[in-house]
């Protein structure tokens, strides 16, 4: 069995899933990377084809129709056989020493015997002309050199895990989250992430720099203009994760809260880019996601209501939203997000 599965989404990434596969083929023979084309119309399809021929021991093409990044990720679920399983972007590399300091602590853990739920790890804010580049870290937050749960996290406000931090033993998101990322939508990663929490059992944190997430391109899904002209898929990830946690979450056990404050910076998210959109449709789109938490889950609508980012979001007036938004350029500097 390989250590580890490496799914990356392909859709008209000619311009750089290259660089994403050359960085990933430093794993050699104990990795398995399956480069889903999700219909592309450019060379991706080539390109991909080309890898996998060169490499087939380690590389594996996969074609479909077009799906969106969800479907393409289902798709890698479906096909991986690795241990563990890591989602790259087709935009985004991985560091070289940090990886093989990764493969090397799967191989003694697997010597071992000792199967992890989630691996943790550094990433790079890699913002297209900065000369600084941010670095997203855990030391003061998670445990190190040990095996951990959710009682030993303690998350500050506004922090939280992201797709390129985390690597998750592939049969629990098969076999025991029942993982299936909806088609035809981006932002799936907050899903990814989400859902599986509540398996999650033994935790591990290296404390290095592995993944380096590509920020800068006008296209980019995460282009807050990008974003709000997609802010209906934004909404539909939203509610989504407002439902699963309505219907799977009835303790207040220490990762209960932990997705609870999850819910409350994704649902932030939204209402900033619903109130910098200023239209009246998109303050009411605003409207209809808080009674929309309130509607599914009165407990949650309050504690994320009387919250810090839940006041900010709903101060009154033009002044009021310019206030919200400044306090949102203000932490994406803190943070180096886009």
């Amino acid at each position: 069995m390989k250590s580890l599965s490496l799914i990356v989404s392909c859709y008209n990434s000619e311009d750089y899933v290259e660089r994403c596969v050359n960085s990933l083929l430093l794993g050699g023979e104990e990795v398995e990377i399956l480069l889903v084309d999700d219909g592309s119309n450019d060379r991706t399809p080539q390109i991909i084809d080309y890898y996998a021929h060169k490499f087939p021991g380690i590389v594996r093409a996969i074609h479909q129709a077009n799906g969106g990044p969800g479907a393409a990720i289902n798709a890698g679920l479906h096909a991986a056989t690795g241990l563990y399983t890591k989602i790259v972007d087709s935009d985004d590399w991985l560091d070289a020493t940090a990886y093989q300091q990764v493969l090397d602590f799967l191989r003694e853990t697997n010597r071992q015997g000792e199967a992890l739920d989630m691996i943790v790890s550094n990433y790079i804010y890699d913002r297209q002309g900065a000369r600084h580049k941010k670095v997203m870290r855990y030391p003061t937050i998670l445990p190190q050199g040990q095996v951990f749960g959710w009682q030993d996290v303690r998350f500050p406000a506004g922090k939280y895990l992201l797709m390129h931090a985390i690597i998750y033993r592939t049969s629990l998101l098969r076999d025991e989250a029942k993982l299936e990322l909806p088609r035809h939508t981006f932002y799936v990663d907050n899903i990814y992430v989400f859902e599986p929490l509540p398996f999650v059992k033994k935790i591990y944190y290296l404390n290095v720099e592995l993944y380096h997430y590509f920020i800068g391109r006008a296209d980019q899904s995460v282009n807050e203009d990008v974003m709000l002209s997609r802010i209906d898929q934004q909404l539909k990830i939203n509610r989504r994760l407002i439902i699963f946690y309505a219907e799977n979450i009835t303790d207040s056990s220490p990762v209960s809260q932990y997705m609870e404050k999850y819910v409350e910076i994704i649902t932030t998210v939204s209402s900033i880019l619903l109130v910098k959109g200023g239209t009246p449709r998109y303050l009411a789109l605003k409207r209809d996601l808080w009674e929309f938490v309130r509607q599914y889950d009165e407990s949650l609508y309050k504690q994320l209501r009387r919250g810090v980012f839940g006041i900010g979001v709903h101060l009154p007036g033009k002044l009021g939203r310019k206030t919200a938004v400044g306090a949102y350029h203000i932490a994406q500097r803190m943070y180096g997000f886009n």
